[in-house]
């Protein structure tokens, strides 16, 4: 069967942050979240990655991650770009954002012919998350079917003290086989709980500490394209003409439809590893503080692509 191949979504515009997050170090040596990732894939068993950018950053990507890593692990570029639409479909008057991390995926359609694995770059999914999608991977018979594989996160291990956040919210059957996934795109932690609102504030429902949510590290094999490409018509159509400057078609509601249409299985693969992230300018010195920790206890090397 063909390599796993590792995805890396990077062409958000990091609105939040305040700047491009994908590219700031967050330790002495000059390291970036994806780097850590990176290194992780790579010991799992990953010898290729694709960056998902924005065409404009290229020259910052190889500059800051891919010529470091040129040598580590092969590397290509695909661009999400707002005029990659389906034939008689054009980008709204007004629209700057991305379509969305289904869009992302949709755009290396060309690029794969295997078994693939996808990640956000600017999020730490620790040292379990590559190794458990890794070997599912190349578990699964190298066919064109429809079932694919997550790495599911405790919410409570997910949340960032300094604002909201998105996540996936998932319901799992009793083998562990995702049921249902909710895009929750405004979750916050109050106290010790965590609550959602879809109404920018004036409600807010409670979520379970303990629920799994989704952190964008799916397994899938080729089968999804199909399916992406199908849905996002559906979308253009319909959610991107009532909010044609913001509407953004979500990877995990696409695989929630096709699970609810009984389209694909999904494997949920638990981990109890804490998810590290710069959400906000904020979360950057509790990144710095465990990624040092990290080092200490020789989960890294002080300096990680040193030959």
């Amino acid at each position: 069967m063909k390599d796993p191949v590792l995805v890396i979504m990077a062409a958000g515009m990091g609105s939040r942050y305040g700047g491009l997050k994908q590219i700031d170090p967050v330790d002495e040596e000059g390291n970036l979240i994806i780097d850590f990732s990176i290194y992780d894939a790579r010991k799992a068993g990953f010898r290729k990655l694709i960056f998902i950018i924005k065409r404009e950053l290229e020259a910052d990507f190889k500059k800051m991650i891919g010529d470091r890593i040129a040598g580590q692990i092969d590397v290509e570029y695909v661009y999400q770009e707002q005029n990659q639409l389906p034939e008689g479909y054009q980008v709204p008057e007004g629209r700057v954002k991305p379509w969305g991390t289904g869009h992302a995926i949709l755009c290396c359609r060309e690029y794969l012919q295997g078994p693939f694995a996808v990640i956000n770059a600017d999020d730490y999914y620790g040292v379990q998350a590559f190794p458990m999608i890794y070997n599912e991977l190349i578990a699964s018979p190298e066919k064109e079917d429809d079932s694919y594989s997550m790495v599911g996160y405790s919410l409570m291990n997910t949340l960032t003290e300094h604002g909201h956040v998105a996540r996936g919210v998932c319901s799992l059957d009793q083998s562990n086989m995702l049921r249902e996934i909710h895009e929750r795109t405004r979750i916050e932690k109050k106290g010790e709980q965590a609550f959602y609102t879809e109404d920018g504030g004036i409600h807010w429902e409670a979520l379970s500490k303990e629920c799994v949510v989704s952190m964008n590290l799916w397994g899938f094999q080729t089968s999804i394209f199909k399916a992406l490409d199908d849905k996002f018509r559906i979308f253009l159509d319909e959610e991107a003409k009532i909010n044609p400057e913001k509407a953004e078609y979500f990877l995990p509601n696409v695989v929630g439809e096709l699970i609810k249409e009984k389209r694909a299985t999904v494997k949920v693969l638990p981990t109890k590893d804490k998810w590290y992230g710069v959400t906000y300018k904020e979360d950057k010195v509790m990144v710095m503080k465990a990624i040092e920790e990290f080092k200490e206890k020789g989960i890294y090397p002080k300096k990680l692509w040193e030959v």
